[in-house]
């Protein structure tokens, strides 16, 4: 596993020469413009994940060598194919009546499939639904990447994933766009009109980077609803340029 799955980053303000007392040494003369730079801002290439030091965790691909999921016409396909030939990012989402579930995965599909294509890196999503709501859970998102269903969780269950009731707290979020109680109000009607479950409501998801074959590059296991990652970190892990999100804006209009 890459060892920027436990590291922290920050950017840095660029500081002009003299700006604070820290710009002065221990006699009070002004720094050197070389000693100023290095409080400039990094570059993308050595930026690490920003989710706090956390234990690694390693993947047991023999427990996985056997499981499947299923796609739209449920139809069972080795989890591992997902990433036999190249590296992947495999998201585990909630329940698809989740309003989580579902803006998260709106900005997903805001990923242009050219740019994945260029860096030869796939993306595949799952959720714990039944097959039968694929397709319209991906007309609902305009999600038109990969996506598959594991309904009996064994996968999840196998990669560590918490099936636990945890609501998070929403507010730093980079990708639901909605306030706590209109998300769970739409999310009710969506139920209502659906009458049937469309996934265990405990169960929590998790982002990983893996592939090709047996290799596992960034491991997230999801604590609450509200502790998924951050779209544009995983692709810039995985070589992808930054993509602009309504919460996350990367391309500045002047």
């Amino acid at each position: 596993m890459s060892s920027s799955a436990r590291q922290q980053w920050s950017f840095l303000p660029n500081k002009k020469h003299g700006d604070t007392a820290d710009d002065k040494d221990d006699s009070g003369k002004s720094k050197t413009d070389g000693e100023s730079s290095k409080l400039e801002a990094p570059d993308l290439k050595d930026v690490r994940m920003s989710r706090g030091v956390r234990p690694e965790m390693d993947v047991d691909f023999e427990k996985l060598r056997t499981l499947c999921v299923y796609d739209e016409h449920g139809n069972e396909l080795r989890f591992m194919e997902l990433f036999a030939k190249q590296k992947t990012i495999v998201i585990f989402i909630r329940h698809f009546l989740d309003f989580v579930a579902k803006e998260y995965a709106e900005d997903l599909a805001l990923i242009p499939k050219q740019l994945l294509k260029e860096a030869n890196v796939g993306l595949v999503v799952i959720g714990p639904s039944p097959y039968k709501f694929i397709q319209s859970f991906k007309t609902l998102t305009n999600y038109q990447h990969a996506l598959y269903c594991d309904p009996e969780r064994q996968v999840y269950r196998a990669l560590g994933l918490h099936e636990k009731m945890a609501v998070g707290d929403l507010k730093n979020s980079r990708h639901v766009k909605s306030n706590p109680v209109m998300g769970v109000l739409r999310s009710v009607w969506r139920a209502m009109q659906s009458q049937e479950y469309q996934g265990n409501t405990k169960q929590q998801g998790g982002a990983f980077i893996l592939g090709p074959g047996e290799q596992a590059h960034f491991c997230h296991q999801d604590t609450s609803s509200a502790d998924h990652m951050n779209i544009n970190d995983l692709l810039v892990e995985v070589g992808v340029q930054p993509v602009s999100f309504p919460k996350d804006q990367r391309v500045i209009t002047i």
